[in-house]
Parts: structure tokens; C-alpha cells; sequence
């Protein structure tokens, strides 16, 4: 139990978790990143739907899976990656599963995934 202690107060020490938008499987987000070449540095926007969320806390890492040219490409970021500048969830998915991966047996429009959509009474 010492052990498990002295990881999670390393982690705290180390690793700051930064605050992005939560976000679940399913849902549609953009992830922008700096990326270096060089000297130089520019920030890339990465768009796609959440196949998987896996971790918790600081080890917390998902998987992004776009379609690129009628190629289905996945990319996994980590929470705490300082190269992510910014998270921004652009719609809500209805999925009962918390990983998606049978979409990649899918193609065009059995490989959309049903919008959640939110009603709120405003007075």
C-alpha cells in the first residue's frame, strides 16, 4: 500500500492535470497540438470521434479516429501531453458502448454516429 502512496504522490508532484472540456466515447472533438519542426512550431487541429477512453487521473489517454482520404487513421493523445494545446468537443454522441471499435469495420453513412441531443427548459 506504501508503494501505490508513493506513485500517486509522485504523479501529484509531477504531472498537473489540465482542464479540458469532459468528454465521453462517442463524441465528435477537435484536438489541436503544437507540433515542432525544427525550431519552429505550429499548432495542427486533429478532428475526429472517441473510439476509446482508457486510465484514469493523470494516466488517462483516448483514441481518435478520423477518416482521411477514405482511410480511416486513429491517433491516441494522453491527457497529460503538453503538446495538447486545446480540446474542444464539437457535438455529442449516443453510443451505448465504451468502445467503439466496430467502426472500423464500417463505411460511410453506417459509420456515422447518432447525435445526443440535449433538451433544456428555460423559463
Amino acid at each position: 500500500m506504501k508503494e501505490l502512496e508513493a506513485i500517486q504522490f509522485v504523479h501529484g508532484q509531477l504531472l498537473q492535470k489540465p482542464s479540458f472540456p469532459d468528454f465521453k466515447t462517442g463524441d465528435t472533438i477537435i484536438v489541436t497540438y503544437k507540433i515542432v519542426e525544427g525550431d519552429k512550431t505550429r499548432e495542427q487541429d486533429y478532428r475526429g470521434d472517441v473510439i476509446q477512453i482508457k486510465g484514469h487521473g493523470l494516466t488517462k489517454s483516448f483514441t481518435v479516429r478520423k477518416m482521411s482520404h477514405g482511410v480511416g487513421v486513429e491517433r491516441i493523445f494522453s491527457i497529460t501531453n503538453p503538446n495538447i494545446a486545446a480540446i474542444q468537443v464539437v457535438k455529442r454522441g449516443r453510443v451505448r458502448r465504451a468502445r467503439l471499435y466496430y467502426l472500423r469495420g464500417l463505411v460511410g453513412k453506417k459509420a456515422r454516429i447518432k447525435e445526443l441531443k440535449v433538451f433544456t427548459t428555460e423559463k
